[in-house]
């Protein structure tokens, strides 16, 4: 029995006012087809982002990144969408640092030009894809936090009638 595929999109509120605050949606079904294929950069319309009430119609979106099912970054520099060995430095993937003992105790240092060779993932969303990260570039009608149901939206006020029961 295969399990339904599915993303989870992290979308990161770029304003200032708001706090820059994260949410989170799972994507799935036609939108899930829709990502497939995109690569890190790429501008997406928030229609295919969610479903329903919580669609974010209207607002535009950039993707920033993400990460495969064993939790490796993907990296932007990186043609394609699957696993390739890179030697890097301190950045995506890679602290950069090295804990030296010393006297019974651990200290953590950050050396200049320590490199190390990792495997990371490219820059297409792939079906290995499990978490994608998104970013405003463009605000819609409604406010995240009224979308996904974290402020009352204001609802038409009803005058009362005059007859009690």
């Amino acid at each position: 029995m295969a399990a339904e595929q599915a993303f989870k999109v992290v979308i990161n509120d770029t304003n200032p006012a708001s706090g820059g605050r994260g949410f989170g949606i799972e994507v799935t079904g036609s939108n899930y087809n829709h990502f497939l294929g995109k690569r890190i950069g790429d501008a997406v319309d928030g229609m295919f982002v969610g479903e329903g009430d919580k669609s974010l119609s209207g607002y535009k979106l950039q993707i920033t990144g993400g990460s495969d099912l064993t939790g490796r970054p993907m990296r932007p520099e990186l043609d394609g969408g699957g696993i390739k060995p890179v030697l890097i430095t301190a950045g995506v993937g890679y602290k950069g640092k090295r804990y030296v003992k010393k006297r019974g105790k651990v200290y953590r240092y950050k050396y200049d030009g320590l490199r190390r060779r990792r495997k990371l993932r490219g820059n297409v969303i792939s079906q290995d894809t499990r978490q994608i990260n998104l970013k405003i570039t463009e605000a819609g009608n409604r406010s995240l936090d009224a979308i996904f149901g974290l402020v009352e939206e204001a609802a038409p006020v009803e005058e009362p009638s005059g007859e009690e029961e």
